[in-house]
């Protein structure tokens, strides 16, 4: 049992700037990739930004330079932090995890989302 919780998210201004955060906790023996995805009304759920586990990160190209992913390997969380924030940034913004049990299992823990509302 994996849980995935998000947080962070806001109403702001255009060219405003937030901070997501999401912290997995449970029981499983690693993460693998991590990685931020957006979702708008009546739309697919759109990649956002990936982190694997040595680091390496990948940006959707309508975000690159505004945003930045980390995650701290120790703590089971990654973070978000986004700049030079757009209206069409706005969504609910999903934390995903590639996680493995103890087994070997791998397996896709997903948050609830966090609202990030940009206001032009």
């Amino acid at each position: 049992q994996v849980q995935v919780v998000e947080s962070g998210g806001d109403l702001v201004h255009s060219g405003g700037s937030l901070r997501l955060s999401c912290a997995a906790s449970g029981r499983f023996s690693r993460i693998n990739d991590m990685a931020w995805y957006r979702q708008v009304p009546g739309k697919q759920r759109d990649l956002v930004a990936t982190v694997t586990r040595g680091g390496g990160t990948n940006y959707t190209d309508s975000m690159k330079g505004r945003v930045t992913i980390s995650r701290d390997i120790g703590k089971n969380t990654v973070y978000l932090q986004m700049n030079s924030l757009k209206p069409e940034d706005t969504g609910v913004y999903y934390c995903y995890a590639d996680v493995r049990s103890y087994t070997g299992r791998a397996f896709d823990a997903w948050g609830q989302g966090t609202q990030v509302t940009v206001s032009s």
